[in-house]
């Protein structure tokens, strides 16, 4: 890993890239020897680059990833002869794509261990879906426990599902924008038919009985207050005599759902909701209040983080201030307190953002941000009035350390939200035409927000975890991550050093004057001082505050590496959602990923040797939409172990876990790592902590099925499949693993040798002999092939048979005359052939004889005879025959 610093020259920061510093890279060692040359445009040796080379790297990327992690993590590749800007970036360009061919097999995306499609998901797994007719965008989720329904945002819509079925007894209320306000947003240059909706982007429980929903209104953003009643719906019991309330059943019948919508009491919604139906909104209520980062205006420039509703004044950011928010994408706000006392209780801002510190020579770059205010903030009293006085920063890192340098996640390429061309008769904001057979759904090639985090309780609810996914492309990559944060690391990051920087043309260094009192960022409460409103705070704490929001320390993942990346797997992570479940050996998060493809990847975090931090691996594969839209929203229940994931076209329910699915062996099931499943001595089913049961096994950490299955008596029957071949043509031995991580490992017994003979793991000549997904193709064959080939399945070490199959080899006249006598003629069995039903409606006794067969085979028409003319006066009928069916005479 080298670093690049100037000489004689402020320094940024002690950061481990060679980029112009940002504010957050860890110190840097003192053990180093640097190599100089002077810099660009200091010709005259006023000024000189060094690189950094370190004597021990922090961490390594193993093979090839270490190639590509140099190349990919976007450095400048400068020859101390070549100095210039315009040479680096040549060498840059040529190094990344000469690096990511060489590595380019070395950086395969991981494989899941099992894949379901759609169609096998709905048939067999209890997939549901819902959707309205032409409506398009389901954005915004709400489960509600207590009810058992699950609320859905989407256009000119509001949905209420039952969570345990979101295909039955679904309330849908319409919620179009006035008329009005639609022909002012058609003026105003939008389009009428795409964008001219109402968007519902906002769902939160406002108190027992209301929900508080907000849209965009047709570029007029308003909310309103839903009514969605009392009591809960009843839940009966299974296996209820009677069903579901009928008769014979105990339990009452479920109550209709209410969801009822007050046109009279709509509210404004500027500062709750976005303007434009492409910008994500972000916000939590936390009693009456509601913490919004939204933009405040038509334009979509004046980006703030907001504070409506409650009795308190509303509050924001410093408008047109780029040291507060450089045109920010927010992602998810959340409350979490910070002590015992309520007044310690802090609201924290996700969103990614152009990042000011960044050297102007590289470009623009978004980078991630984590944002803080307190929840008792007034503002201030002469300075910031009306605005927040503990308003502060700081920057997210997930990126993979290397030697040569880190490959960034963080750092985001700029993605809208929709595409940007409008087309007549698009449906969703600035989309094209509607697909054929579609309506209600924009185009699926529209890109879709890359980031989102999720936080996850824990005992104390002051310290939860934060899981977040990042995603980073360029011309020769594509990867996402998954980091996980601890609430410790963010405070410690928020009570760091401040950034600063003294002018235009210096660089940003950590703060070394004097802090005042009380320290800027800190709530005003008898825990950390005497101040009771931040009122009462100083004017050099308000001035300090305002110019200072940036903290120079970064926020680095949990073991300072990703939990789980994919590189170049053809999708990207849009969202997630986590479970922590019990298991035998303990607890384990499961993480449901969401793509841009349509999928929802099932991931477990399980430690990983002697390592502080955990890794993931991939479980499952889930194909949830059979449209492939992109996952824009998801929702979890751990009561009743569903997901719910929406999309542009519609919203999907899937169970958690699928433990018949992972096989009828015992073995197996341990395999497969799921702490939601153990074999209970027969089959593979759901593990129940609370379950006093000796015999089930269940082994998540290491997943070796040869201790727990040492003395498993039901194993299943080994398939065994007989398969002919001619002597120098081809055989196809099929053998296919259900898991895909499994890899195949065939042992050959020649044919002759007694069964009781071992099998001797040879196979005929590689270049005979092709191993693909599927099985074993054979070419060339020889009579010595023919023999017995077992298939066996090897997973973490465990070797399992899955199948026997038995060659026979035979001679080219041996398969000629084989081939004859499967083509001579042999009468069908069976009673009553199938077309002489027909035939007797054709001739009386057809379908008997032989003389009937011939009506199978078209019969060539006889001449008709010429007629003379009748008078109708004199003509007599003849007597005729009865006319068989129409369809007779294709016969």
């Amino acid at each position: 890993m080298c670093r690049r610093r100037r000489v004689g020259a402020e320094r940024w920061g002690q950061g481990r890239s060679r980029r112009p510093r940002v504010p957050g890279g860890p110190a840097l060692g003192p053990s180093t020897s640097a190599l100089t040359w002077p810099s660009e445009g200091q010709g005259n040796g006023q000024g000189r680059e060094e690189l950094i080379f370190p004597k021990r790297s922090r961490g390594r990327v193993q093979g090839g990833s270490r190639l590509l992690a140099q190349a990919l993590a976007g450095r400048r590749l400068l020859h101390p002869e070549r100095p210039g800007r315009r040479g680096g970036r040549a060498a840059m360009i040529a190094a990344l794509v000469l690096l990511w061919t060489a590595v380019r097999g070395a950086a395969s995306p991981s494989p899941p261990r099992l894949r379901f499609s759609f169609q096998e998901l709905q048939a067999q797994h209890g997939l549901r879906t819902f959707r309205l007719p032409r409506t398009c965008c389901y954005e915004a989720l709400l489960v509600d426990e207590e009810r058992g329904r699950l609320f859905v945002g989407a256009e000119n819509h509001v949905a209420s599902l039952s969570l345990d079925n979101i295909g039955k007894r679904a309330k849908k209320l319409a919620w179009p924008a006035p008329v009005e306000w639609r022909e002012e947003c058609n003026w105003a240059g939008k389009d009428i038919g795409t964008e001219c909706m109402n968007f519902v982007k906002l769902l939160h429980a406002y108190n027992r009985s209301h929900v508080l929903a907000c849209g965009t209104g047709a570029f007029h953003p308003t909310c309103a207050f839903l009514e969605v009643g009392h009591r809960p719906e009843v839940r009966p019991e299974p296996g209820g005599a009677g069903g579901e309330g009928g008769p014979g059943s105990d339990a009452p019948p479920p109550q209709e759902p209410v969801l009822r919508l007050d046109l009279r009491g709509l509210e404004d919604g500027k500062g709750k909701s976005p303007y434009d139906p492409r910008h994500r909104a972000a916000s939590v209520l936390v009693g009456e209040e509601l913490y919004s980062g939204v933009a405040a205006d038509l334009m979509g420039r004046d980006f703030t983080i907001f504070r409506s509703l409650g009795q308190r004044p509303s509050l924001r950011t410093e408008p047109h201030d780029s040291r507060w928010l450089n045109e920010p994408k927010f992602m998810k706000v959340f409350w979490i307190p910070e002590s015992e006392n309520p007044d310690d209780d802090k609201i924290y801002f996700f969103f990614r953002e152009s990042a000011v510190e960044a050297s102007q020579a590289l470009g623009r770059r978004s980078v991630s941000r984590v944002g803080q205010i307190c929840r008792n903030d007034v503002g201030g009293q002469r300075s910031l009035v009306n605005k927040w006085t503990t308003f502060l920063k700081a920057r997210l890192v997930c990126s993979v350390p290397g030697v040569e340098g880190d490959t960034h996640f963080d750092q985001l390429r700029e993605c809208p939200a929709w595409r940007t061309g409008r087309g007549a008769g698009g449906r969703g904001p600035g989309s094209g035409a509607w697909p054929a057979g579609r309506a209600g759904c924009p185009p699926p090639t529209r890109p879709v927000p890359t980031e989102d985090v999720f936080l996850l309780p824990s005992r104390e609810r002051w310290a939860p975890l934060l899981y977040a996914v990042f995603s980073t492309s360029s011309g020769v990559f594509q990867g996402s991550a998954v980091c996980v944060y601890s609430m410790s690391d963010v405070r410690r990051a928020f009570l760091g050093p401040f950034a600063h920087k003294e002018g235009p043309t210096h660089q940003w260094v950590a703060y070394q004057g004097r802090v005042p009192y009380p320290r800027p960022g800190v709530c005003p409460s008898k825990t950390f001082g005497t101040f009771s409103s931040t009122k009462d705070f100083p004017d050099d704490v308000i001035q300090f505050a305002r110019n200072h929001p940036l903290m120079y320390n970064s926020i680095l993942p949990v073991g300072g590496r990703p939990l789980f990346l994919q590189v170049g797997a053809g999708y990207t992570f849009t969202q997630i959602v986590a479970d922590r479940v019990a298991a035998a050996d303990g607890h384990y998060d499961v993480l449901f990923i969401g793509t841009d493809t349509g999928t929802v990847l099932k991931v477990i975090s399980v430690p990983k040797g002697s390592r502080p931090s955990d890794e993931g691996l991939l479980l499952e594969e889930l194909h949830v939409f059979e449209d492939s839209a992109a996952v824009t929203s998801m929702q979890i229940s751990s009561k009743r172990h569903q997901l719910y994931v929406a999309s542009r076209s519609a919203v999907a329910q899937v169970p958690l876990y699928r433990c018949a699915a992972h096989g009828r062996a015992c073995a197996e099931c341990c395999l497969a790592r799921d702490p939601y499943c153990a074999w209970d001595g027969a089959a593979c089913t759901r593990f129940q902590p609370s379950a006093k049961r000796r015999f089930r096994r269940q082994d998540i950490k290491n997943g070796d099925p040869r201790t727990l299955c040492s003395g498993d008596s039901a194993r299943p029957a080994l398939q065994e499949r007989k398969v002919l071949g001619v002597e120098g043509g081809s055989a196809f031995l099929e053998c296919e693993p259900r898991s895909l991580q499994a890899h195949v490992e065939w042992t050959f017994q020649r044919a002759g040798q007694g069964a009781s003979a071992p099998a001797r793991p040879q196979v005929p000549a590689e270049e005979r002999a092709e191993r693909t997904a599927r099985g074993l193709l054979l070419r060339g064959l020889r009579r010595a092939d023919a023999g017995a080939y077992l298939c066996a399945a090897v997973e973490q070490g465990f070797s399992r048979p899955l199948r026997r199959l038995v060659l026979h080899v035979l001679s080219a006249a041996q398969a000629e005359r084989l081939a004859r006598s499967e083509e001579a003629p042999v009468a069908p069995p069976g009673p009553k052939l199938w077309y002489r039903d027909f035939l007797q409606l054709v001739e009386p006794g057809g379908g008997g004889g032989g003389s009937s067969l011939r009506m199978c085979r078209p019969q060539p028409a006889p001449p008709e005879p010429r007629r003379k003319g009748r008078n109708r006066r004199t003509h007599v009928p003849e007597p005729r025959a009865e006319r068989g069916p129409r369809s007779a005479a294709h016969w």
